[in-house]
């Protein structure tokens, strides 16, 4: 059952790149494994952590079997599908192989900035087209538009495919009012990594987490913790704020770098982070050994 494969820790993976801004799959490869190995529960592929807006459909449809051969059916593993054309949104999904694929992520319309219902029918079409189930990503930091809790609990109850929320407005309440109201068997979890021990404490299901691919064994143990309602000794909140402070990814990018897990290399138009901030980053790093 989907649901109980996706309680835990997942990671939105990076796609590292080589010098050349190819994909560099010797550390991807090596990434993949040191997660696995470390005790998280899922691996998320293709999300705005992955560089998703500048990878290729021929590139996506690589890394798809690239990540399963590695993975090979150790761990679920979710797929990063959406964007404001509904339309080519089901289209992808249709034409991508997804043999190996567990459930879709697939973010709320951005920049359209569509009402309510808008996003309600955005996600009603893609649930009718799609055979996988699907997991809403409401990340408006991103997108310029929150998915309200009445939007997500009527899809919710509206569509059994529908099957859970990555919940990234940053707001405790709102993460509260949906774990209050959810139907059974729906997920609540989180994508602030900076609130998914509180969110996981007060009843949600775990996380999608950025941080956790470069610290996977120690931010893993503290989600299974809380998800028994214990509380850990949590070392990450300061690196979990720095890798935000520029962009993401190119935060995380560089925190893996110097783990030695892959390049400090992205696609334009993002870019690595500041000296000022790798000196931060750095000293925080020495901190955790």
């Amino acid at each position: 059952m989907i649901y109980k494969k996706l309680i835990g820790t997942g990671v939105a993976l990076i796609t590292p790149f080589n010098e050349d801004f190819s994909i560099d799959y010797k550390s991807f490869a090596k990434l993949i494994s040191y997660n696995i190995n470390n005790g998280v529960d899922y691996l998320v592929i293709n999300g705005t952590t992955g560089e998703s807006a500048n990878i290729s459909i021929d590139e996506r449809n690589e890394i798809i079997s690239f990540v399963s051969k590695i993975n090979n059916n150790r761990l679920p593993i979710v797929l990063g599908l959406g964007g404001n054309n509904t339309t080519k949104v089901v289209d992808e999904i249709k034409n991508t192989k997804l043999d190996d694929v567990s459930a879709i992520l697939s973010v709320s319309p951005y920049y359209s900035k569509p009402t309510q219902q808008g996003i309600y029918e955005h996600y009603k079409y893609i649930a009718s087209n799609c055979s996988l189930p699907i997991l809403i990503y409401n990340v408006p930091g991103r997108t310029s538009q929150n998915v309200s809790p009445k939007t997500i609990l009527r899809l919710a109850d509206d569509f059994d495919n529908i099957v859970g929320v990555k919940e990234a407005a940053g707001d405790l309440n709102q993460y509260l009012d949906l774990i209050k109201r959810k139907p059974d068997n729906f997920l609540i979890i989180s994508g602030d990594d900076d609130l998914a021990e509180e969110v996981v404490q007060n009843g949600g299901d775990g996380v999608i987490s950025v941080i956790g691919q470069a610290f996977p064994r120690v931010f893993s143990d503290s989600i299974k913790l809380a998800l028994n309602k214990k509380k850990s000794i949590n070392k990450l909140n300061k690196i979990i704020s720095l890798i935000f402070k520029e962009n993401n990814p190119a935060g995380i990018k560089y925190v893996l770098f110097k783990k030695h897990l892959c390049k400090n290399i992205l696609r334009l138009p993002l870019i690595s982070v500041t000296d000022s901030l790798k000196s931060k980053i750095n000293l925080e790093l020495d901190n955790l050994k």
